[in-house]
């Protein structure tokens, strides 16, 4: 998980010390070599008399090995570790010659308590930023496979190690959701995807899947209709985390969007862009994700995490604009477009998870309007909640973790916007306006025993075309830390 060394190693081909805003620097514990303490402190003083305002600087000591000087500010607020290990893995990324590097984390020269949890963070920082998704590329293996290995320089090394384990149990909930997004829809389709879930029992999770004959079984017509034109079988997989087993508290409950591909249906979507389409279960991957970091970490909570999993194909067999579907919940939908699709594959998710675990809370997450995207751009996901308490503590673990949140109404008049003439409600507003609103509105209706809930519209956060500070382009895995936080700071 991670690799420690007494001291520098001569070979290394780069490392790492650190420094306050004073600009001052001491190896007190020697583990530099004097020749080497000498160059890097004059180093670092003349950074201070040209004022450099840079936060990450080097030094070449010799044609095989350099100096990185990262300077750390003495107050800082919330994600700053993290950001800062980011920030260092592009600086080193940069240099094409740097496989290994070593991080003289005492070199800050503050209390052990501030070493552990800053560098803990800092280093996941460091990891989140380095993932990359490569398993399809052919060409070139070796240097797209290289990786930048790091090595820790600390008296606190199982101080640190105990830090980590938290953060590190966050960080492959991460990389797995990550994963799930990245693969190709030829691959991962419904099947495979429950199959994998399936794989998760070995860290203590229990797994159920239900197919399509369970399904009719139990009434899930809104999300079975949404699949029907598809050659691949639809499946709904629930995923239990008993963290607190003797305790009779309501468990907490996620529940996530899985479509797995969706053209739209036959609402066919535009050719342009439509590959993107197979980020359409991110949703449900954060879920996953999610659950998977609750193991690791053994958080002590019970939760559940729901997933529908579906395709939306034209084929012959598709759901047609003008269906009307009877709910697991018994309302009729009077599906209008076939590519409103995530709120039917939701409503039999959010009602079924409702009956039957009786939840604290239910959270769904979900890639489900585009109009989310004109509100908030890819800077904050949409918040719908009946349950300002939870909205609140949303609000806050997302400020926390820099996964930001911000909460659009609900209202009753927006009811009339998805009022159908001949069913209990259709899937979209056709009057014009307020689509995430009346999306998120939509769902609401199918949460039947006022349980506390909030809707996450993830749709402009799941995916980026552009590096981020904890991301390096693609697929995020937004909401996985926000929701780990939320846990950790509210419920556990």
């Amino acid at each position: 998980m991670l690799s420690f060394i007494g001291s520098l190693s001569q070979k290394t081909e780069a490392f790492v010390v650190f420094i306050k805003n004073d600009y001052k620097f001491k190896d007190k514990k020697g583990v530099l070599s004097k020749d080497i303490s000498k160059r890097v402190e004059s180093f670092v003083a003349s950074l201070k008399s040209k004022k450099n305002q840079n936060e990450i600087n080097s030094i070449d000591l010799s044609d095989r090995q350099k100096c990185i000087i990262v300077k750390i500010n003495n107050n800082f607020k919330n994600a700053y570790p993290q950001d800062m290990g980011g920030k260092l893995f592009s600086f080193i990324k940069k240099y094409k010659e740097i496989g290994e590097v070593e991080f003289y984390i005492d070199s800050l020269g503050v209390e052990k308590e501030r070493i552990v949890k800053f560098f803990s963070e800092f280093v996941y920082g460091f990891n989140l930023k380095s993932y990359t998704f490569n398993k399809y590329k052919t060409l070139n293996k070796k240097k797209i496979s290289k990786k930048i290995s790091f090595r820790l320089i600390t008296s606190f090394k199982e101080e640190i190690i105990n830090s980590y384990k938290y953060y590190h149990a966050i960080k492959e909930g991460v990389f797995l959701a990550r994963d799930l997004v990245s693969e190709p829809p030829n691959i991962l389709t419904p099947k495979v995807y429950s199959q994998k879930i399936k794989q998760l029992s070995k860290h203590g999770l229990k797994v159920k899947i239900y197919n399509e004959k369970e399904m009719k079984k139990l009434g899930m017509n809104a999300l079975l209709g949404v699949g029907q034109g598809s050659l691949n079988e639809s499946y709904l997989v629930t995923i239990e985390w008993n963290g607190k087993k003797n305790s009779k508290a309501k468990p907490l409950a996620f529940v996530g969007k899985g479509v797995c591909f969706d053209t739209g249906g036959i609402s066919l979507k535009p050719a342009k862009f439509m590959e993107e389409m197979k980020y359409d279960m991110a949703g449900s991957a954060v879920v996953v994700g999610l659950l998977k970091s609750f193991a690791l970490r053994k958080a002590k909570i019970n939760a559940i995490g729901v997933v529908g999993l579906v395709e939306n194909m034209p084929g012959g067999n598709a759901q047609r604009p003008g269906d009307i579907v009877k709910s697991y919940a018994g309302k009729t939908i009077e599906v209008l477009n076939t590519d409103a699709e995530g709120r039917l594959v939701l409503a039999d998710a959010l009602s079924f998870t409702e009956k039957k675990y009786k939840p604290e809370f239910i959270i769904d997450l979900a890639t489900l309007t585009g109009a989310i995207i004109m509100s908030l751009g890819e800077e904050y996901a949409g918040l719908f909640s009946n349950d300002s308490k939870l909205s609140d503590k949303i609000f806050k673990s997302g400020e926390l973790v820099d996964e930001k949140v911000w909460r659009l109404p609900l209202h009753k008049n927006y009811d009339k916007l998805i009022e159908s003439a001949i069913a209990d409600v259709q899937n979209i507003n056709y009057s014009g306006g307020a689509g995430a609103i009346t999306a998120a509105q939509f769902l609401q209706r199918f949460i039947l025993k006022k349980t506390s809930w909030a809707h996450l519209d993830i749709a402009g956060m799941a995916f980026s075309k552009k590096a981020a500070s904890l991301n390096p382009g693609g697929a995020t895995g937004f909401g996985v830390r926000l929701l780990n936080k939320l846990v950790k700071e509210f419920y556990e």
